[in-house]
């Protein structure tokens, strides 16, 4: 399950531009997809990271692969618990692009 999320991110990543109206197609040089069970909260949580050598930012190609990587692990989990939610979807860091750094920690 977890490695067809981690696929599923990273193929979301790469397709933002189509998943997205009038977001630019990007030419990324990397993207990772880091999960990690969370057992003792019943959670797992997806890291998203991209990096392109362009002039713009990837924060939606980040968004759009973590946020696939997790429903993609509610599809496989759906059987078992339809109460499952995605939740905290969020920009932890950024580097580049027009509007520079952003550092939420």
């Amino acid at each position: 399950m977890l490695a067809a999320a981690r696929i599923a991110g990273i193929m979301a990543a790469k397709q933002t531009s189509s998943l997205i109206p009038l977001c630019h197609t990007l030419l990324l040089s990397s993207v990772q997809v880091d999960l990690q069970l969370l057992s003792d909260e019943g959670a797992v949580e997806a890291v998203c990271t991209v990096s392109s050598t362009g002039k713009t930012g990837v924060e939606m190609e980040a968004l759009t692969g973590a946020a696939i990587s997790l429903l993609t692990i509610y599809d496989f989990c759906k059987a078992i618990d339809r109460s499952m939610h995605v939740e905290d979807v969020h920009l932890q860091f950024k580097d580049g692009g027009k509007s520079g750094r952003y550092d939420r920690r």
